[in-house]
């Protein structure tokens, strides 16, 4: 019978407001209060306990404001269910994941990734790997008593993870092969800017800082600023560089460079990796550059539902079919499903998303080239997106489903005029692709209230274009009303 002075974490939970999103729970700072962290983590474990055996979970936590109280209020809970805790500190999501993994105990990330800084998340990992979203339903249902929080301690930070995380990559490679390269590392507040000097420079790399910074910056790899494109070719020019580097706030996202500053899209990143692995069968959102299939690179790719959990899901299949097996998104994420053999040595699987391995993969293919060779090499097709902030997911959602309904009307509405629609995808939102193969795609980010929309041509300018115009045409001509 539960305490009348006890919480439930279910009801803490459903009050709390707070939803999962593509990959993690995620809302307002506000929202996260001691007892809804409280909540999140007994329920995790709850859920953990009845699979796996443990007695220690780790956790970490991204540079946010608010990201370590709230790592506090996940460690005072757990105590409570006299579990031990170890705490990593600011540390990649994907180093988190990978000692984890290695030390089979469950885990929590305290991020919210690359959405502004008044929000936050928590990332959640079993002993086996990412969560899935059976997981997530289970977490959010879990009936635990727990006491409400009071106070809690210091947290003392363990180095194992960043430890293991750099051994992971620089261990690969017998050869400093980045002799003689000079990259430049954008640090912002990204929870892996103290790691990734020390792997490049082990690697053989010049590395020069860049822009790092005391508050949290938000950068998000799927719609990249202006701002932040100019810096790149500034930057570039500056320093003479091989390559830019850089990740969204918990380095799990990369954003990489050529030797010009021209920021690479996630999915030609992820291709050109994948393709330097030699992966025989890849499972990607619906969202990426079709020259995937176009380059005629791999033996089977896979199309899923746009957050990693679903592309880990589609591993499950292809690991019985094929002996290399990986994933990426549009926002660059790398995904590993199966150990490799590299240089001689394995490279076991990591199934969460990574942002330092497809550039090191990256660099490493383009070791007796340059970075934009292996770019301009690959099927012209090229993608653009952007998101309307603070746009409110019903209104997505009621766009999308008028656009299903009449798809002409829709296309009309947000300027594509006479267009003839060859196919339609409504995997994930709403995905159009057109007669003269040009693609524009709209759905709700699944992270935080904003319009997202990708768009694919033959022409880079043309698929800007399209982006921006559907864009503007959705904030000013109230496409609901009028559908």
């Amino acid at each position: 019978m539960i305490s009348k002075s006890n919480l439930v974490s279910a009801t803490v939970i459903a009050e709390s407001g707070i939803l999962f999103g593509t990959s993690g729970a995620r809302g307002l700072v506000t929202q996260f209060t001691p007892n809804v962290c409280a909540a999140f983590a007994v329920a995790f474990m709850a859920g953990m306990k009845r699979k796996f055996n443990f007695k220690t979970v780790a956790i970490a936590i991204d540079n946010r404001p608010s990201s370590y109280a709230m790592a506090q209020a996940c460690v005072s809970a757990l105590k409570q269910l006299n579990l031990n805790v170890i705490y990593y500190g600011v540390v990649p999501t994907p180093a988190l994941a990978y000692v984890a993994q290695e030390d089979k105990m469950p885990a929590i990330m305290v991020t919210g990734s690359h959405i502004p800084f008044d929000r936050n998340g928590l990332k959640f990992y079993r002993p086996d790997g990412e969560i899935s979203k059976a997981d997530e339903q289970v977490i959010i249902t879990e009936q635990v008593e727990f006491i409400s929080l009071a106070e809690s301690a210091e947290l003392t930070v363990n180095n194992r993870a960043a430890e293991k995380y750099i051994s992971r990559y620089t261990s690969l490679f017998t050869m400093p092969f980045l002799t003689g390269k000079r990259i430049g590392i954008y640090e912002h507040s990204s929870a892996g800017r103290d790691l990734y000097y020390r792997i490049f420079e082990t690697l053989g790399a010049e590395v020069i800082s860049l822009e790092r910074t005391d508050h949290f910056v938000p950068i998000d790899t799927e719609a990249v600023s202006e701002q932040d494109k100019q810096k790149a070719i500034n930057w570039s020019t500056e320093f003479n560089l091989d390559a830019i580097f850089s990740t969204d706030g918990d380095g799990d996202r990369p954003l990489v460079s050529d030797e010009n500053g021209s920021w690479l899209r996630g999915d030609i990143l992820g291709l050109l990796t994948a393709d330097a692995l030699h992966i025989e069968a890849l499972a990607i959102p619906v969202s990426c550059n079709t020259a995937v299939e176009l380059s005629n690179k791999f033996s089977h790719v896979e199309r899923t539902k746009i957050g990693s959990p679903y592309v880990i899901a589609e591993f499950l299949s292809l690991n019985n079919k094929f002996n290399s097996v990986a994933g990426f998104e549009a926002n660059g994420g790398f995904l590993l499903g199966t150990d490799l053999q590299l240089n001689g040595k394995t490279l076991k699987a990591l199934p969460t998303r990574d942002a330092i391995f497809p550039a090191i993969m990256l660099l490493f293919a383009a070791n007796k080239s340059i970075i934009s060779t292996l770019v301009n090499a690959l099927p012209k097709r090229y993608t653009h997106s952007d998101r309307i902030q603070n746009f409110a997911t019903e209104k997505s959602l009621a766009i999308i489903a008028q656009g299903k309904k009449e798809p002409k009307a829709l296309l009309a509405q947000i300027g594509f005029l006479n267009a003839e629609i060859k196919s339609m995808d409504e995997t994930d939102g709403l995905r159009i692709t057109l007669e003269d193969d040009n693609i524009v795609h709209l759905r709700p980010s699944g992270n935080a209230p904003e319009l997202r929309c990708y768009a694919e041509s033959k022409n880079y300018l043309k698929a800007i274009e399209f982006v921006i115009t559907s864009l503007n045409n959705i904030q000013t001509c109230n496409v609901i009303e009028n559908n």
